[in-house]
């Protein structure tokens, strides 16, 4: 009886207009918050830091960048690896090329130079779509996988070609390199989500948004009533491609420390944030939010309890994983194509109806 609309009065068009109009949607958002950001930092340790939660915060950047793209948008990508490449060595050659500079202004650079990138490889769009332009976003993956590998001066002519973060504090406090502790990472990889998560909410929600879904529904009518198809794709692109691009240099510095463009952002690194999209949940910030979370846990899950508890050989545990997970991509595309986010619609509106039928 208590997540009702009945008392809850709003007396001004912001007020019906915000993103959580019912009060208790309201105040489990900023408990979510004040836990996130009072509690689970004086609790933290390597383990969960490493294994749960920055991994956790970063992909629920890159998957927000691409449901952006693909589930507000409508417009199909497989390059999400290869643009998380392009935040990881821009953020390298920032760091090592100006280390007078806060690695913050660094992650907001390299997400602008991915794009500058994403806009170049999203210029397709206007003339193919669907399939067609999964296939041109694919190119667009191992081309970029390629160059980096190739052309030395993204590694700086190292001997192994790998890239690793010089150390970067934050107010005093390091935030890459040997030096940081689990709270720091957890730190400012939350801080950075948690802006990321307010930005694409407000564009989802404005004029932007709406010519994102519009192009998405249909594309002919869309242009029909004044839709610019040329400036909301490429729109789409760059905003996808700045996050993007932002958890690739998160990805890099904070989380690895030390990356190598095949073993780190392959093709693999696509197909997992996309799942993470099509369970989470299509054209939704939270389904983002769900599906990172899921298929961030779920292998620790599996580990510890098949591998830890059971006894069960590592690489057993890992196919189950990959079983598990294919099979809820299909669950999911058939019964409920809109994922873990319409999931959680369907039960608060059957909380918001209990006990009574309709």
């Amino acid at each position: 009886m208590f997540y009702r609309e009945a008392g809850d009065f709003k007396t001004s068009y912001s007020e019906d207009g915000q993103t959580f109009p019912i009060k208790f949607d309201r105040l489990r958002f900023y408990a979510v918050l004040a836990v996130a950001f009072g509690v689970i930092p004086l609790f933290i340790n390597d383990y969960w830091a490493n294994a749960v939660a920055v991994p956790f915060l970063i992909y629920a950047i890159a998957a927000i960048g691409l449901n952006i793209l693909v589930g507000y948008a409508g417009q199909v990508s497989l390059g999400t690896g290869g643009f998380m490449a392009v935040g990881a060595y821009a953020v390298y050659k920032l760091m090592t090329a100006f280390p007078e500079v806060s690695i913050f202004i660094h992650v907001i650079l390299a997400g602008l130079i991915t794009a500058a990138v994403g806009v170049v490889f999203g210029l397709p769009s206007l003339r193919i779509k669907g399939f067609y332009l999964a296939v041109a976003t694919l190119a667009a993956q191992f081309f970029l996988v390629w160059l980096f590998n190739k052309v030395p001066w993204f590694y700086n002519y190292s001997a192994s070609g790998q890239i690793n973060a010089p150390e970067r504090t934050v107010f005093g406090v390091f935030v890459t390199g040997a030096q940081t502790s689990a709270m720091a990472k957890y730190m400012f990889c939350l801080v950075i989500l948690t802006l990321v998560a307010l930005v694409a909410r407000n564009l989802t929600r404005g004029t932007v948004g709406r010519k994102w879904m519009a192009i998405r529904d249909m594309d002919i009518a869309a242009e029909i009533i004044g839709v610019n198809p040329l400036t909301t794709k490429l729109t789409a692109f760059a905003v996808s491609s700045f996050f993007i691009g932002i958890a690739g240099a998160l990805f890099f510095a904070v989380y690895l420390g030390a990356a190598e463009v095949g073993e780190s952002f392959g093709i693999q690194k696509s197909f997992l944030i996309l799942f993470m999209v099509i369970i989470g949940g299509l054209g939704s910030i939270f389904g983002s939010f769900a599906g990172a979370a899921f298929l961030v846990l779920l292998p620790v899950f599996l580990k510890n309890v098949l591998v830890g508890t059971l006894g069960w050989p590592t690489d057993l545990a890992a196919h189950i994983e990959l079983m598990i997970v294919g099979g809820l991509i299909v669950v999911f595309l058939i019964a409920e194509p809109h994922g873990i986010a319409q999931l959680w619609r369907v039960t608060k509106e059957k909380l918001r109806l209990w006990p009574f039928p309709h």
